[in-house]
């Protein structure tokens, strides 16, 4: 079981970038509610991983910005994604599908033709 944890932890932090972005494309959201977004998914990131990760998609321009006043305290930054965040994550999604696919392949051991 030990072995199991690394290699999930991995996976997780492999695509966890794109989830950010798939979750972005229909509405802006702020910092945490991204957390909480991904905690429900199983995907476990907490606000230590995700602030930084949205600074440095930020910095790639995957993702835009802008503060809103908050009813429930202070202003919240949104995050929003670019058209080049769109084109990053469509070039993903068709990456995802092809590997996917070959990994079931190889994991339900059917022959690749």
């Amino acid at each position: 079981m030990a072995a199991q944890y690394p290699a999930l932890t991995q996976l997780r932090k492999g695509v966890l970038e794109h989830c950010v972005l798939a979750l972005l494309q229909e509405e802006e959201r702020y910092g945490y509610d991204l957390v909480t977004q991904l905690s429900e998914a199983g995907l476990v990131a907490s606000e230590g991983t995700i602030y930084p990760l949205l600074s440095r998609l930020r910095k790639e321009e995957l993702v835009a910005t802008s503060w809103r006043e908050s009813t429930s305290g202070p202003p919240r930054r949104y995050y929003s994604l670019t058209d080049q965040g769109r084109s990053v994550l469509a070039d993903f999604n068709r990456s995802w599908t092809d590997f996917k696919h070959s990994v079931d392949l190889i994991l339900l051991g059917k022959e690749l033709r």
